[in-house]
């Protein structure tokens, strides 16, 4: 099946849900309305002929200074079929929620909790949302591109751990 087909059954099966589609040197990318991002997610890993079991990468894009959103990007590869879709979900920044998709693809647990971390996107539904790269008192979010450039904060990772230990 190629893009072309792929995303004709995707927006047959979710009209409302799918804002807008492109693809780019054979590959498809669909832009998917927040709240059907779980309902799309499970159709593409369940249904047979799409059969997109592999989550290889999420990860957050910061587009404040143009649209006032994030996007939540996930690319999906299918081992059986041999085809990828990227799904990009717009998230405003005043209201940073998101449904998470751990309880479709195991591997979005660690990719959700270093979105959360880096842009402090949150994934609703989450069984463990904490901080996976930085500290616990390290504050703000690093990747966005509202933080403060000369702002420094000393690692202190080896002390959490060294403490932890104690």
């Amino acid at each position: 099946m190629d893009s072309e087909a792929i995303a004709a059954v995707i927006k047959a099966k979710f009209p409302k849900a799918i804002v807008d589609s492109s693809i780019f040197r054979s590959e498809l990318t669909l832009v998917v309305e927040k709240g059907y991002i779980t309902e799309v997610a499970k159709f593409l890993k369940e249904d047979k002929e799409l059969n997109f079991n592999f989550l290889s990468d999420l990860c957050g894009v910061d587009r404040i200074e143009t649209d006032g959103v994030f996007e939540v990007v996930y690319h999906l590869y299918s081992i059986d079929k041999n085809h990828r879709v990227r799904l990009k979900v717009p998230v405003p920044s005043h209201e940073p929620y998101i449904p998470t998709v751990v309880n479709i693809w195991k591997t979005a647990n660690w990719h959700e909790r270093e979105t959360y971390d880096m842009f402090g996107i949150i994934f609703e539904g989450h069984p463990d949302l904490r901080k996976i790269l930085t500290s616990e008192d390290f504050e703000g979010y690093p990747l966005r591109k509202d933080y403060p450039v000369d702002k420094r904060q000393p690692p202190t990772l080896y002390d959490t751990y060294r403490r932890s230990k104690e």
